[in-house]
């Protein structure tokens, strides 16, 4: 496990949209341990690849993390895909690691149902809401060169 280098504003990578992962083998499993140990040195909840310089669709996030003394509960989520959205929606202040002390009010669904692949290869389906659906949704949208700065 390596702590990779956090892609900053301004950088044309944050930019591109991430390509699909055809085979999940040492080198994916490697760059998403990679970007868990990554997160969690720099106080994060949520990475996509692309802030580590992969331009790969593959994010990791754990937001039990925020909740002092609770254990740690990763998540790594290859091809994810948000299926549904709710109809209802909240505004959440985030902030990124890629963008350092900046922060925007946000609004996202409150639910989302993602399908993607695990580290295995397995198709899961998740339903998730509240804050994990928050970042589930920032994360996904830098997979397509979307940062949070861009929403309204």
């Amino acid at each position: 496990m390596a702590i990779r280098q956090i892609r900053l504003k301004g950088d044309e990578i944050l930019t591109k949209k991430s390509k699909e992962v055809t085979v999940i083998d040492d080198k994916i499993k490697e760059l998403a341990s990679d970007m868990l140990e990554t997160m969690y040195k720099n106080d994060g909840i949520g990475l996509a690849a692309c802030q580590v310089g992969m331009l790969k669709r593959i994010i990791v996030y754990d937001y039990s993390y925020v909740e002092e003394n609770s254990p740690k509960k990763p998540v790594v989520m290859i091809n994810p895909v948000i299926k549904s959205r709710s109809k209802s929606m909240i505004v959440v202040e985030e902030g990124c690691l890629s963008f350092p002390d900046e922060f925007k009010e946000v609004k996202r669904h409150e639910k989302v149902t993602v399908e993607y692949m695990d580290l295995k290869g397995n198709k899961k389906v998740l339903h998730a809401k509240d804050i994990e659906a928050v970042v589930i949704q920032h994360e996904t949208d830098h997979l397509d060169g979307i940062v949070f700065l861009d929403r309204e």
